[in-house]
Parts: C-alpha cells; sequence; structure tokens
C-alpha cells in the first residue's frame, strides 16, 4: 500500500466547499473535482482525505490532502502532473509526495493558519473583491486587537460555530491573533489547533462589529462564557476568508 500526500491552492468562488457532497453534486466540491481526476487516473475509484473541511466559497493557498493506493508505478511527479493537466484552472497542485502510511491529512495536523482579507477604502478595487470583505467605514484596529486577545487560549466555541453535533466537543485553541493593514487591504490571521464550521467567519464578524463600535472589547468574552448558537454571532462572508497553512 502506498500513501501519497498533495498540497494544493484553490480559488473556492465555484465550489460548495471541500468536502464531496452527494449525488450531482459530488464534482461541485473540491475534493469531488481531485477524486474524480485521481479515479480517471488509477482507474478504479478512488477517495481522498482532507486536512480541514474549508465552507463553500472560503479559498486555499494550502491545503494538504492523501490518498492510499494498493499498487502504482506512478511516480509522484507523474502523478502530479496529471493532475495539473485534468483539474480546472481554480485548482493548483504545488505538489505530490508518497509519504509514510501513518500519515493521514486530517488526523495527523496539529494545527490550522486561516487569514481573512478586509478592504478598507472609499472605493473597492475591482480586482479584489472577488477575494475580500469590503467594509468602508474605518475600523478601529486598537479595539479589535483588544478584543482579540480575548479568543486567546482554550475556550468552548459553541457561540461561534454552526456545528449541531453533541458527540464532539466544541472546546478549542486559538495560539495567536494577528491584525495588521497594509494600504487599504486589513488582514486578521488566526492560528489554533482546530476550528468548527464557520468559527473563523464568526470570529471576523464580531471583531468587525467590535472595529465599528456595534459591539464592547468584552463583547467575545460575554459570548465565549455564554456558550449559546442562539446568539448568532455575526457570520463575516465567505469569500475573504483563505485556508493559509497547515502544520504537523
Amino acid at each position: 500500500m502506498k500513501n501519497f500526500k498533495i498540497t494544493l491552492a484553490y480559488d473556492g468562488a465555484k465550489y460548495k466547499g471541500w468536502q464531496k457532497l452527494g449525488g450531482e453534486d459530488a464534482e461541485k466540491t473540491v475534493q469531488g473535482k481531485l477524486e474524480a481526476v485521481l479515479s480517471k487516473c488509477f482507474s478504479r475509484k478512488m477517495e481522498v482525505n482532507g486536512a480541514s473541511r474549508t465552507d463553500a466559497g472560503v479559498h486555499a493557498r494550502e491545503q494538504v490532502a492523501n490518498f492510499k493506493i494498493a499498487k502504482t508505478d506512478m511516480h509522484p511527479r507523474e502523478i502530479a502532473d496529471y493532475l495539473r493537466h485534468y483539474l480546472p484552472e481554480d485548482i493548483a497542485i504545488k505538489n505530490v509526495q508518497e509519504v509514510d502510511n501513518e500519515f493521514h491529512a486530517r488526523f495527523k495536523a496539529k494545527g490550522k493558519t486561516y487569514c481573512y482579507q478586509i478592504w478598507q477604502s472609499d472605493v473597492l478595487d475591482p480586482f479584489q473583491r472577488k477575494y475580500v470583505w469590503y467594509v468602508e467605514q474605518k475600523l478601529n484596529m486598537e479595539m479589535m486587537e483588544m478584543a482579540a486577545n480575548g479568543f486567546i487560549g482554550k475556550h468552548d466555541f459553541t457561540t461561534f460555530t454552526n456545528a449541531k453535533s453533541k458527540k464532539n466537543s466544541m472546546e478549542r485553541t486559538i495560539e495567536k491573533i494577528e491584525i495588521r493593514k497594509d494600504g487599504a487591504l486589513l488582514t486578521i490571521r488566526v492560528t489554533g489547533d482546530g476550528f468548527l464550521h464557520n468559527m473563523v467567519r464568526k470570529m471576523v464578524g464580531m471583531l468587525v462589529s467590535v472595529g465599528l463600535g456595534e459591539l464592547g472589547i468584552t463583547a467575545i468574552h460575554d459570548s465565549l462564557k455564554a456558550k449559546d448558537r442562539s446568539l448568532n454571532s455575526p457570520l463575516a462572508p465567505a469569500q475573504g476568508l483563505f485556508l493559509e497553512k497547515i502544520q504537523y
């Protein structure tokens, strides 16, 4: 049995997220597209594991996946070339390498970094519009940075997710949050041991509400403490979010 690790990037605008859906929607996801091409390559049904199940419309500068196959003489470079030839242009294969059979893209991940992009200007750059959240009103970065400290550490993020499973823990650890501005582009970079469904977008949504003066800096602390999904914390648009790095 051979195990191959794929490092890829994609523009998520056209896709219903990473995770494969059933029926006719299978190839409307990144995982579905990847599995379809690999199945064609090896003339058998192939399945891949992804490190992060990015939501519909979310992009990835670096996603990691792996797949196993019993017998193949194909070199990783040949697999990469095949994928690059048959995958659409909005999915880019950065690298394919053979790895230890114990490697699993999702379960072996130690941490993940997401980056959210916000455009702060009187005029939206038309070339950025698909990859940012346009917030015309000036944001108070100092207040946002103070509020962001409330996310650091291990917390129950029930208030900040749409995930409804009662079997899985809602606790996650946020290691670092960086908020930076370069010209009109403001980025919020979040690193943690894992993220729940819509978690980063809800975190960003609340930080923006603080930056606009709609919420105070204690709002994050209060929301975490409440552990109440019905509070409906603001949800930032999907197009500004990028999966940036998987740590192993």
